[in-house]
Parts: C-alpha cells; sequence; structure tokens
C-alpha cells in the first residue's frame, strides 16, 4: 500500500470512527488529488491578489455583469441564514465573498476571504475548488473536507459556464454550518449558476443586436440554396447567381478583379461580359455604395453566418461553431470559389471535432447532417464515452454500421 492508499485509508478510519458514512468516492478522489499536489492536512489558503490588483481583475470579468443578480437571489438568501456566499473565476480565486459581518469574520478565519485562492492544489478538498475540477455541482460536509481548519465548515457550489463557448467562466459558493450540507443548498447554488448563465446569454443576445444593428448588411448563406440578405432594413432573398457573387466578395474583404471575380464564379472560361451584366443588377438591388467595383466588393460593414463560423474556429470556440452551422455554405452552387470555401469551412470544423475531447460536441456532430454518416468522428465520440454511458450501446452500433458499409472489419468497436 502507498503512503496515498494509506493516508486515504487512515482518513477513512477516521470518517467511520467519527459516526461518518462511508467516504463519497467523489471526495475519496479529491483526497487523492489532495495528496498528489503536495498539501497537508494543515494547509491554509493563499492570497492571490493584492487588493488594487484583486479590484482591476474583477471590474473587467465577465462575472461582474451578474454578481448584482446572483447577491439579490442567493446573498441575501445566505445572510438570513448566517452562511457566505462566495464568487470565484475559473482558477478558483475568490472575486466576491458576502454576508453578515459576524459570518464574514468567521470565514476570515480560514482564509475564505476575497482574494484567496481556493483551487484544489492549493486548499485541498472543499466544494469551491472541487466543483472546478469535476465540472458539476458538489456538496462537502465537515470531515470530508481535506484540510483541518476547514472541518467545522459545510459548503455547496456549483460552476457557471459562458453560454457561447460552454467555457467554465466560474462558481458560486455559500459556506457555512452543517445547514449548508442540506439538500436545499445544492440545489439553491445549482439554481444561482443557471440563472446567471441565462443572464449572461441575455446580455450577449443584447450586445449582439446592438452590434447587428450598426451593420449596413448581414448575410445568412449557411444550410440556404440561395442567400438571405438583410441591408438597410430591408430583408432580400437573392438569386443563385447574385448568392454566388455576394459569398465570393464578402469571403474576400480586398476586392476581387473582373477576371478573378469570373474565374471563382464560372470557372477558366472567360464570362467577364456577363459577369459585369450581373454586377450591374445585384448593384441596383443593394445600392451603388454596397456593391463596390475597381475592384469589385462590398462595403466592409458586414456580417455573414459562415465567416462568423470560421471566427469561432479561429478562437477555438468550437461549440460556438457548431451551433452557427446549421448545413454547408450555398450547398447547391457549382462556382468554383464558393466549393472551395464551402469544403475549407466543414474540413476545418471536422478537424476541431476530431481533435477535441469534450464528447458532447463530438455527438452534436456526429448528430448533424455532416457528421452523422462520418465515421471518423463516431470511432471518436466511442472512445471518449465510458462503456456505462446510455448512449455506448448506439455509438457503437454506428461505428459497426459505417465499418461495414465503408468494407471495413469492426476492430475496435468492442470497447
Amino acid at each position: 500500500m502507498d503512503s496515498v492508499d494509506r493516508w486515504l485509508h487512515r482518513r477513512h478510519e477516521e470518517f467511520l470512527d467519527g459516526g461518518g458514512r462511508n467516504v463519497r468516492g467523489l471526495v475519496a478522489a479529491s483526497w487523492g488529488r489532495s495528496i498528489a499536489a503536495g498539501l497537508h492536512s494543515d494547509a491554509a489558503a493563499p492570497f492571490a491578489f493584492e487588493a488594487d490588483e484583486l479590484a482591476a481583475y474583477r471590474a473587467e470579468h465577465p462575472l461582474s455583469a451578474v454578481f448584482p443578480m446572483l447577491y439579490d437571489v442567493l446573498g441575501r438568501a445566505a445572510e438570513d441564514s448566517d452562511y457566505v456566499m462566495a464568487v470565484g473565476d475559473s482558477d478558483g480565486r475568490l472575486l466576491w465573498v458576502c454576508g453578515r459581518p459576524e459570518a464574514i469574520r468567521a470565514a476570515d478565519g480560514i482564509h475564505f476571504t476575497e482574494g484567496a485562492w481556493w483551487a484544489e492544489r492549493h486548499v485541498g478538498t472543499n466544494a469551491l475548488g472541487t466543483s472546478l475540477e469535476v465540472s458539476g455541482a458538489v456538496q462537502i460536509r465537515s470531515a470530508e473536507h481535506f484540510t483541518t481548519l476547514v472541518q467545522p465548515w459545510s459548503c455547496a457550489a456549483a460552476p457557471i459556464y459562458d453560454p457561447e463557448t460552454q467555457r467554465v467562466l466560474g462558481v458560486v459558493d455559500i459556506t457555512g454550518t452543517a445547514d449548508a450540507s442540506s439538500p436545499q443548498s445544492l440545489a439553491m447554488v445549482r439554481a444561482a449558476a443557471r440563472m446567471a448563465e441565462a443572464e449572461l446569454g441575455r446580455l450577449m443576445i443584447l450586445r449582439k443586436v446592438a452590434g447587428d444593428s450598426t451593420r449596413r448588411m448581414r448575410i445568412a448563406a449557411l444550410g440556404r440554396p440561395d442567400a438571405e440578405v438583410r441591408v438597410d432594413g430591408r430583408d432580400l432573398r437573392l438569386s443563385r447567381r447574385h448568392s454566388d457573387i455576394v459569398v465570393l466578395l464578402a469571403s474576400h474583404p480586398e476586392g476581387l478583379s473582373a477576371e478573378e471575380l469570373s474565374d471563382a464564379l464560372y470557372g477558366e472560361d472567360d464570362h467577364r461580359s456577363s459577369l459585369r451584366g450581373e454586377v450591374t443588377r445585384l448593384r441596383a438591388l443593394l445600392g451603388a455604395d454596397i456593391v463596390e467595383s475597381r475592384p469589385y466588393r462590398l462595403h466592409p460593414d458586414i456580417a455573414a453566418d459562415w465567416l462568423e463560423t470560421a471566427d469561432d474556429l479561429d478562437s477555438h470556440r468550437l461549440s460556438s461553431a457548431l451551433r452557427r452551422y446549421v448545413g454547408p455554405l450555398l450547398p447547391q452552387s457549382d462556382a468554383p470559389g464558393v466549393v472551395a470555401s464551402r469544403n475549407r469551412l466543414e474540413n476545418r470544423i471536422r478537424a476541431a471535432v476530431l481533435q477535441t475531447y469534450d464528447v458532447d460536441l463530438v455527438a452534436a456532430w456526429t448528430r448533424s447532417y455532416a457528421g452523422v454518416n462520418d465515421l471518423g468522428a463516431w470511432e471518436r465520440q466511442l472512445s471518449l464515452m465510458s462503456p456505462t454511458s446510455p448512449l455506448w450501446s448506439a455509438a457503437q452500433s454506428e461505428v459497426r454500421r459505417l465499418r461495414a458499409d465503408y468494407g471495413l472489419d469492426s476492430a475496435g468497436t468492442e470497447g
């Protein structure tokens, strides 16, 4: 038995001697991580910020927009129950701690105060730090804490996710006496986290609407046979050829010469005379200041769904890219430039899916039109899933089906 196992065994025995039940698997796993981090049972939370640094950091943090709401829905309830409510960032640093003065003073005694660092690797098993480790709501009861200093307390915490990227932004926690270990406490923090996410989503939509209102033109061309354009408050559905031209010009903000646009639209044959007629009609439809010439280009103040999807991929926001990608770029177009852009975008999304470790994102791809018959994606999904998952058998069946369709053996599908 190694030192970690001996320590866990001793803590388990002490827990049982104290009248507790068997140690929960979540707690035992957290104790193991705490020991592996080199912590001792008398560890105290370090401080991550100076006072002036903390004020500047949290003023810029995304959760500053929803902290007043969190205080209103959870902080006041915590004060009424002699708890403290804390909001931390994604690394477990406490940004706000609120409660009655006497509760705050007691929390200060265990360094549960603004600016302290309560990540699991710094202070061991605790609801706030452990919830970030396991990416889920967690409740830690007194003796389950790793450090003896914190054992008189109980706590419950839940992570808060960015509604656009699905990355963890931070965590909300309530800490107090044994009453904080009740099921109601866990339900409260989970509900508060979901409310914060809903409010962040609402604010995000308002920002996007405000941003779109300043755009001269917005183009939607994903999953559509032709492009739909909103320009200067007008909604227009373009012809197939005009859709091709708008997509090509939007994809080349630097502009295209008549020869370049003709090649991208028609191929190698010279169709510049036909092109000039199409562009003239498009300028009459959209406005002469929207479609510029010499070179041909669009007014720079535009937004387009396929370009925003590409921006998401550039910024590693795969979840957002998958939500935007409702279908291929002008799927019925045979314009060489459009076909190249269509294939490039889909290949980039697929490559990102095959590299992610987020099984939910892989599953979102395999549920889509593009991924439903993607053997590589189904195999990736199967490799990331636990055999105990209720979706395991379905994923395994899909891998077998596709391998059979492609004339491959079924090796690797048995788990």
